[in-house]
C-alpha cells in the first residue's frame, strides 16, 4: 500500500523513535524510505544561515542512518528541503517531490499554548498534507500491552 514513506526527521530521539514505526511499516509493504529533513533558513542581514547551528551535524547524523537502512537491506535515500518556509510545508512539500505515500513524524505531544509558542510541526503536516500522515507520540506515551502491541496511554 505504501510504496514510498517519507521519514521527516530533524536528527532528534523523538524522530529516531519515530524510525522504529517506519521501518516496520516498510518490511510489511516493501517501501522505499526516504529520509526526509528541513533546513529552514533565516532571512535578513544572515540570510541562506541555516536556523540551526549544528546542521552539518545532523546532515551527516542522518546520512549515516540512511546508509544503517541500507545496510539492513531497505531501499533508502535522504531528501533536504531548505528554504524560508515553516518546517511542515518544507516536508510537505519534499514528500510530494520523492511520491511519498505517507509521511511519518515524530511529536513532542504539546498542546495548547506550549504548542501555540513553540510550533508544533506534526500539526503543521497535519493541516497542509496531501498525504496520510502518522504522528508518532513519544515513549513515555506508549506502553506494552500484555499481547505485545503498543498502545497508547491516557496520562
Amino acid at each position: 500500500m505504501f510504496k514510498t514513506i517519507a521519514w521527516a526527521t530533524d536528527g532528534s530521539e523523538l524522530a529516531d523513535k519515530a524510525l522504529e514505526h517506519v521501518r516496520k511499516l516498510a518490511e510489511i509493504h516493501g517501501s522505499r524510505i526516504v529520509a526526509v529533513h528541513a533546513n529552514e533558513v533565516i532571512v535578513g542581514r544572515a540570510a541562506g544561515a541555516p536556523v540551526l547551528a549544528d546542521e552539518p551535524d545532523i546532515r551527516e547524523k542522518l546520512q549515516s542512518e540512511v546508509e544503517e537502512l541500507r545496510a539492513a537491506g531497505f531501499d533508502a535515500g535522504l531528501e533536504v528541503c531548505t528554504g524560508t518556509d515553516d518546517i511542515a510545508t518544507l516536508v510537505e512539500r519534499a514528500a510530494f517531490g520523492v511520491g511519498a505515500d505517507l509521511i511519518v513524524v515524530g511529536t513532542h505531544g504539546r498542546g495548547g499554548v506550549s504548542a501555540a509558542f513553540m510550533g508544533s510541526v506534526a500539526r503543521g503536516l497535519c493541516h497542509t498534507s496531501r498525504r496520510p500522515v502518522l504522528v508518532i507520540p513519544p515513549a513515555e506515551r506508549l506502553e506494552e500491552s500484555s499481547d505485545g502491541a503498543q498502545q497508547l496511554t491516557t496520562a
